[in-house]
Order: C-alpha cells, then sequence, then structure tokens
C-alpha cells in the first residue's frame, strides 16, 4: 500500500474522540500517526495499520 508522509488516513473504526482521520508523521516498518479530532499520536506496525485503512485522502 502506498503511504506517503503527511497523508491523511481515513481507518475503520473511530478513535475515541470521535475521529476516524489520522495524519501521517512517519513511514517505514511502523507508522507514527496523529489524531485530527484531539492531536494524540501513536505507533503501529505497519501490518496492523495498513488492515484498518479505510481510505487514503491526499491532496494531489
Amino acid at each position: 500500500m502506498d503511504v506517503r508522509l503527511n497523508d491523511i488516513l481515513q481507518m475503520k473504526k473511530a478513535h475515541p474522540c470521535g475521529s476516524d482521520r489520522w495524519l501521517v508523521l512517519r513511514t517505514g516498518m511502523d507508522f507514527r500517526l496523529r489524531c485530527c479530532g484531539c492531536g494524540h499520536e501513536v505507533m503501529l506496525p505497519r501490518s496492523k495499520a495498513e488492515k484498518n485503512i479505510k481510505k487514503i485522502l491526499r491532496e494531489e
């Protein structure tokens, strides 16, 4: 899956704050994501993150 820096990922499940959109801060074996709703940052293994992605929102 082609995930790049500064992409917005729409996930299948919402964060407890209610937002289902995450900003990509780091890519590689792990993703560092920031919630677009509350600003919470998490590190996820690439395999787990890619399973939960619904849509990639990218400005061309």
